[in-house]
């Protein structure tokens, strides 16, 4: 108890290894930051504004969007503080917020992107009764329980990483507070730490990806069954979208959490860690908005308006 209450704040070494390139890594953070912002806001202002993209799809879209932008927000405005900063030190309640929200908006998302997959299933195997299935009471239900499921993943991990002893070493080898580089400043071996997290993680990981490829086995089964080549080619475009972002989010996050501690170097896992929670982010609005005519008309008509 002793060890684990000397810990009042942590020591954020980042990127100082590039000390003299912080000044170009801050504007391209900058950059990415109010891209992700700006791209995700438009998108999610488009869509409340357009009556003919108020539907479930677009619906979860929204949700998407929003987290998408709290994601973002919850590590990269404390990294670009920090790169014009020589004090890089953060508090351990703090830290713990910062990891809290941050598994937070990912479990819902995790879960959100099952839902968004059953939408797609209900449209595409079930097209006749898609609206009687799919009313407003369910979706706020099934956006709802994403959100309860991101609360329980945020709490339960959090909890289980800040009640676990922390030694005298209290520098954090990475740009935020992340549940890898945590365990490494535990007293004693954490062998069975990163097994539970690992378990933890494939829980939440594979679960969710294994309805959404259940989903998808049903909508590949039916749209085979379109016999016009139009017709495939338009119910599959209703889902390509999302496909992309699944395979994104899932691919990242698995490499990340579901691999022994010493797979990779803290710069690998740096590197990786911007990957999945900068420009991942950034990547949603950019693909939902080449690949689907409706979002670039609402988004002109929102541009237009904007500008006029």
């Amino acid at each position: 108890m002793r060890n684990k209450t000397s810990v009042t704040e942590f020591i954020i070494l980042g990127f100082s290894s590039h000390r003299d390139g912080n000044l170009i890594l801050f504007v391209v953070f900058l950059c990415l930051y109010i891209m992700t912002v700006l791209g995700n806001l438009l998108l999610l202002v488009a869509i409340s504004v357009d009556p003919a993209l108020h539907t479930p799809m677009y619906f979860f879209l929204r949700n998407l969007s929003f987290l998408e932008m709290c994601y973002t927000s919850v590590t990269l405005p404390k990294v670009l503080a920090d790169l014009l900063s020589t004090r890089r030190t953060i508090s351990f309640l703090g830290c713990a917020l910062q990891l809290a929200f941050f598994l937070f908006f990912a479990g819902s998302e995790c879960f959100l992107l099952v839902s968004m997959a059953y939408d797609r299933y209900c449209a595409i195997c079930n097209p006749l009764r898609y609206t009687t299935i799919m009313n407003k009471r369910v979706c706020l239900q099934l956006s709802g329980g994403s959100w309860v499921c991101g609360t329980l993943v945020a709490l339960e991990h959090t909890i289980f990483v800040f009640t676990l002893p922390f030694c005298s070493s209290n520098v954090i080898d990475h740009f935020f507070c992340e549940i890898q580089p945590l365990l490494r400043l535990v007293c004693g071996d954490t062998y069975w730490n990163e097994i539970q997290i690992v378990v933890g993680a494939a829980i939440i990981l594979l679960l969710p990806l294994l309805l959404i490829l259940v989903s998808y086995l049903y909508i590949i089964s039916t749209i085979l069954k379109i016999r016009s080549t139009t017709g495939r080619r338009r119910a599959f475009s209703t889902c390509s979208s999302h496909l992309i972002v699944v395979t994104l989010f899932y691919g990242m996050a698995m490499v990340m959490y579901l691999r022994p501690k010493a797979s990779f170097s803290p710069d690998v896992n740096k590197l990786l860690s911007l990957f999945y929670s900068v420009v991942t982010p950034i990547l949603n609005p950019i693909v939902y908005s080449l690949r689907n005519r409706e979002v670039k008309d609402a988004l002109r008509k929102t541009g237009m308006k904007l500008f006029s």
